[in-house]
Order: C-alpha cells, then sequence, then structure tokens
C-alpha cells in the first residue's frame, strides 16, 4: 500500500533510537531523552498512517472503521477468552455453578444443597496414572461420581516440600484440574501434610503454592482447597486455627468466594475443637476423616454433634479398613458411618484411587488399567464404594 512508502524512513528512525538506547556507553538521562525522541516518532508513524489510510480510502470515516476493526480481538482471541471465563464442560459442575457454606450445608449457585461424593486419589507422585481424563470419566460415567480430590503430599518420599520435582507435581495437579474441568466434575486440590504433623512446618511453601493455585483457578467454579489434609501428633487446633488464618487470605485474594476445606488434629478427627472455636471466615468447611474398621461409634456421634451445633463438615478423606488403610474391610461399621453423612448430606471423598497393594485402595495390584475397570480389576473396598456410588 502506498503508506508502507512513506513511514518507512520513520520506521528506521526508530529502530536506530531503540540501538542507541541500548548502548552501554550512555547516560540514563541520554536513554530517558531517546525513550521520549522514539515515542514521538511512533506518534508520527500513527499519524501518518491513518493520514495515509485516509488518502488512500478517498474516506476518513471508512479510515477510522477499518483502524477500529483492526484493534479488536479476532474470533479465535474470542473463543478463548470466553472459555477461560467459562472453563466447566458439560455435567454436574456446569450446572451446579459454584458453591458455597451456608450454615451447615454446602449449596450450589441456586442455593440449593448440594452432596460431592466421589474418590480421591492417592499421592499424585507415586500413582500419577490415575490422574488423567480417562480415569476420571469411568469414574464420573460408570461409578456415577462428582467429585475428585487431588493428594498432594508434602513431606513422605520426596514430597512436595522435601525434595520432590515441585514443577512435576504442580503439573499433575493441573493436569488434574483441567480433566475434572472438562468433563463438569468439582475438584479439590489437596496440601497432603501428614508425617510433618503440623501444617506450620512448611507454612511458606504452602503460601506459595494456594497463591500460584488460586491465581490459575480463580476463574474455575469447580475448584476447591483443602488446605491442610491430616493435621497430628503435637499440632494443636490453636496452631492450625493460626496457619488457617494465613492461608485462606491468600486464596482470597484472588478467588474471593472460594470454598475451603480446612483439616482439624488428630489425623481430622478432632472436629470439636473447631466447633468450640472456628475461624471467621465464610465459605469454610472443616475436615473429618474416619476408616470404619478403627473408628466407630464415639466418632461419628462427634460429627452428629458437631453438625448439631451448626459445624460444616466435608468427609475429604474415610475408608472402610482400618486407620492404617490395611487390614479387613468393616462394611457394617461403614453403613452406620453413612447413616450419619447421608441424613446431613454430608459430602465425602473414599480413599484411594490407586493399585496399592493395601486394604484401601479400590484397585486390586494386578491391576494395570487406567479406565474402564471390570468387576475383576477391583478389591474388596472397590466393589463396595463402587456400588456405594452407584446407588446415590
Amino acid at each position: 500500500m502506498k503508506y508502507r512508502k512513506r513511514i518507512l524512513p520513520i520506521l528506521l528512525s526508530i529502530c536506530m533510537l531503540a540501538a542507541c538506547g541500548r548502548s552501554e556507553t550512555m547516560s540514563e538521562q541520554d536513554i530517558a531523552v531517546m525513550e521520549s525522541i522514539a515515542e514521538s516518532v511512533a506518534e508520527s508513524v500513527a499519524a501518518s498512517m491513518v493520514e495515509a489510510m485516509k488518502s488512500e480510502n478517498g474516506n476518513s470515516e471508512e479510515a477510522s472503521l477499518e483502524s477500529e476493526e483492526a484493534s479488536q480481538p479476532s474470533e479465535a482471541e474470542q473463543a478463548v477468552a470466553a472459555s477461560s471465563s467459562t472453563p466447566i464442560g458439560d455435567g454436574f459442575a456446569a450446572e451446579h455453578g459454584a458453591l458455597k457454606v451456608d450454615g451447615v450445608n454446602l449449596v450450589d449457585q441456586n442455593g440449593d444443597p448440594i452432596q460431592l461424593y466421589g474418590m480421591s486419589t492417592h499421592g499424585i507422585a507415586w500413582f500419577p496414572q490415575f490422574v488423567s481424563r480417562d480415569s476420571f470419566q469411568t469414574l464420573r460415567d460408570d461409578w456415577n461420581t462428582n467429585c475428585v480430590r487431588l493428594a498432594m503430599y508434602t513431606h513422605e518420599y520426596n514430597g512436595y516440600c522435601s525434595g520432590g520435582d515441585q514443577d512435576y507435581l504442580k503439573s499433575l495437579v493441573r493436569t488434574g484440574v483441567d480433566a475434572a474441568t472438562e468433563l463438569g466434575m468439582y475438584v479439590i486440590i489437596d496440601w497432603h501434610i501428614l508425617q510433618e504433623q503440623d501444617p506450620n512446618v512448611y507454612k511458606q511453601q504452602s503460601l506459595d503454592f494456594f497463591k500460584e493455585m488460586s491465581e490459575t483457578y480463580a476463574d474455575h467454579t469447580n475448584v476447591l482447597y483443602e488446605i491442610c489434609n491430616e493435621p497430628n501428633g503435637y499440632a494443636s487446633w490453636d496452631s492450625v486455627k493460626s496457619y488457617a488464618e494465613e492461608v485462606i487470605p491468600v486464596i482470597r485474594a484472588n478467588d474471593p468466594d472460594a470454598v475451603i476445606i480446612v483439616g482439624t488434629p488428630t489425623w481430622s478427627q478432632d472436629i470439636d475443637k473447631a466447633q468450640a472455636n472456628p475461624l471467621d471466615e465464610e465459605n469454610i468447611l472443616y475436615a473429618l476423616h474416619f476408616y470404619a474398621g478403627t473408628h466407630k461409634d464415639v466418632l461419628w456421634n462427634r460429627l452428629d454433634s458437631c453438625v448439631q451445633n451448626g459445624l460444616p463438615v466435608f468427609v475429604s478423606e474415610f475408608g472402610m479398613c482400618d486407620a492404617s488403610g490395611n487390614g479387613a474391610n468393616d462394611f457394617n461399621s461403614t453403613k452406620s458411618w453413612f447413616d450419619v453423612i447421608e441424613k446431613y448430606n454430608i459430602s465425602f471423598c473414599c480413599w484411594n484411587l490407586a493399585n496399592k497393594d493395601e486394604s484401601s485402595s479400590v484397585f486390586k495390584p494386578s491391576c494395570t488399567k487406567v479406565s474402564d475397570w471390570t468387576e475383576e480389576d477391583l478389591s474388596e473396598s472397590g466393589k463396595w464404594i463402587r456400588d456405594y456410588f452407584r446407588s446415590k
């Protein structure tokens, strides 16, 4: 076009000025002067382009419209923007939208009570093959679940804070969140403390991690954050509460309405401590974990009492076996637990989605498939919980 010839000398001038500005021998004052001149030249280029376009088109109004249209995003760019603001695929999470805590209830975008239920992964670093779209789709379509929990260990065996590959672990979390999002499922990002006992041990790493995750998923209405899996040993509720009071604002800065699950002392059993001195925050759920072979009427009565007294609870981990994750399954005790869980419409995730040689894993060690599991692939606990999910 004609105006290209008219602005060429000016463009060459800009290049020369930019080159001078990078000279190591020039003072900062000289560079500032050159930058000012470059800005003036850039304005001249813009003016020349508009003038040339007016001359070529013979109509100033048409040239103005062309310039305005050029500044608009393309259809592809608009599609990307739309997908980032509405990232959830068709399914349960798309239907129910952003969640919040109302009294003891978890409710959906319409204010209706909702119950999340599904599987928790084992440590994603050790069983990454099950953090996949195919695995989650089988859980959704065949097992009738609507939620998955991504357990990222922080300490054990090169955990996130003890020598593990942090970039790799975060990539697994992103893979899991993206897969759940595409499938219209809710997903919990679990900071899985255990052997370090007190979440304050790796508090700074937690702050950094949740800052990054909440920045990444601020627009995802299907993401929940579990900020400390199972405080235990010397960790008191006061200690856990002080930790939560630092981590929660980091998440809230990016995602003000996020639902956050807070672990409780004694491997997330002492919900009564939280009930006596709860956090002064909205959209908080308190974690209760149980293993039916070990934990019986004392703990389920505690759950019943705490909910009756206004504590919102999420059973973010449970098993049918004993507290070690092994031993015999006690399905009668599990049924008693679910009498209380269903009475209050409490959300829950079963431990664990893996083929580890232990009672709590839902697959036999011989199972190498990551989806479309058959009866022969499932452990005793796997068959029971799959049938329970299907019955809902």
